[in-house]
């Protein structure tokens, strides 16, 4: 059979991160970076074959900087021409209530993503822009967008409503949505298919920069962290997570706050950056080992809001099977992981210390054979299921 790809591409609001994927091997053909993009010195990264080109020099918008990846792939190769692609696939943010799978892009579609920019105002006008570009440049092959809130846009009616006045949350599209949907549906998946079970009540743990937990009975997401926005939910690393509304309230009345100010206090200069100024875990431990007390409690409350959600979601489902962690904290902190499964005894979990002591690219079981719940460090891979899904359409 003849080799088939699709070229994903994740373009924000100042970078277009991409990948070429073989969606049947699941390998990486290609992959790469345009960072800066509008400012005075932009930068491209373009990785193949163990092979790294960097190029300095200015990225004025998206449409130069797409034009120069599809020179680089000429150039450096693999050659799209001969790499059979047959599919762009792209990562939308926010779906809203129209999507509940991957859409193949048209001007209704489009059309769509760019009504739904008041709830997703950090990243569907980037996603525009890539699509935009993506469909003028690469015009002889369908795109399709891959939303990540397409896997919680079925949650159950308990789950997604507020209690909000019905009117107003209805008038003004104000329900749960969750966020990197993708991410925990790809890993969910992979998990039953492991175990061979249809059957998992499973949480999984999408720890990274940006964090969410979500709880999957049977394929099928019941609950998850992030809501309207992607505020909601765990601490993170500038996020607050879970916060009394009456504090914005409170800011702008005694502080003398404006909404804006309290948007990015809240988004980007909490978490573990407004609790220990560091916002890379592995500074935080630092702090940690070098006895800051601060990065001490920062610890604790990050692991406790962890354990306040795998608690709900085991009463949510009626009990656990597999607790899978994944994304940049989940797969490569040992400490974090360790710190939570101590917590979980009272679930029978039992952790192997070898085996969570291990730094694997590949998915590792770190429970024992006796503990009552299967816990797997498991590495996500968000190109390779914007791929699968892609292919779906095609």
């Amino acid at each position: 059979m003849t080799t088939r790809t699709v070229l994903v591409i994740n373009s924000g609001s100042s970078s277009i991160k991409y990948q070429l994927v073989d969606p049947d091997s699941g390998e990486s053909l290609a992959s790469g970076i345009v960072e800066r993009i509008g400012d005075a010195t932009g930068s491209i990264t373009h990785k193949r074959a163990g092979e790294r080109t960097d190029i300095t020099e200015p990225v004025p918008d998206h449409g130069f900087g797409l034009s120069e990846v599809l020179r680089l792939f000429d150039e450096q190769g693999p050659s799209l021409a001969q790499a059979h692609v047959v599919a762009v696939g792209h990562r939308v943010v926010q779906g809203g209530h129209y999507f509940s799978g991957p859409a193949l892009i048209d001007d209704d579609v489009v059309a769509k993503i760019e009504e739904l920019v008041p709830l997703g105002p950090l990243h569907n006008p980037a996603h525009l822009k890539g699509i935009e570009v993506g469909r003028q440049l690469l015009a002889d092959v369908p795109h399709v967008a891959v939303f990540d809130t397409a896997f919680f846009q079925r949650l159950p009616e308990e789950a997604a409503r507020y209690g909000l006045n019905r009117k107003v949350a209805d008038t003004y599209s104000i329900r749960r949505y969750g966020a990197h949907g993708t991410s925990h549906q790809f890993v969910s998946g992979e998990i039953a298919e492991r175990l061979e079970r249809d059957d998992l009540k499973q949480i999984v743990l999408h720890l990274g920069n940006g964090a969410s937990v979500s709880a999957v009975v049977a394929g099928r997401a019941v609950e998850t962290s992030m809501g309207l926005t992607p505020l909601e939910g765990l601490v993170m690393g500038g996020r607050t997570g879970d916060i009394d509304p009456a504090a914005v309230f409170h800011l702008v009345r005694v502080a003398g706050m404006s909404i804006d100010e309290i948007d990015h206090l809240f988004n980007w200069e909490s978490g573990m950056k407004g609790l220990t100024g560091q916002q890379d875990m592995r500074e935080v431990w630092r702090l940690v080992d070098a006895g800051d007390q601060n990065a001490r409690d920062a610890i604790d409350i990050y692991v406790h809001r962890l354990l306040k959600y795998i608690g709900a979601y085991t009463a949510v489902m009626g009990g656990v099977d597999a607790i899978t962690f994944t994304a940049g904290i989940g797969e490569n902190d040992a400490r974090v992981r360790a710190e939570l499964c101590k917590r979980l005894d009272y679930l029978g979990v039992r952790i192997d210390t070898e085996a969570n002591a291990v730094r694997a690219s590949e998915p590792v079981t770190i429970s024992t054979p006796d503990s009552s719940v299967v816990v797997t460090v498991f590495p996500t891979n968000e190109e390779l299921a914007i791929a699968r899904q892609a292919l779906t359409l095609i």
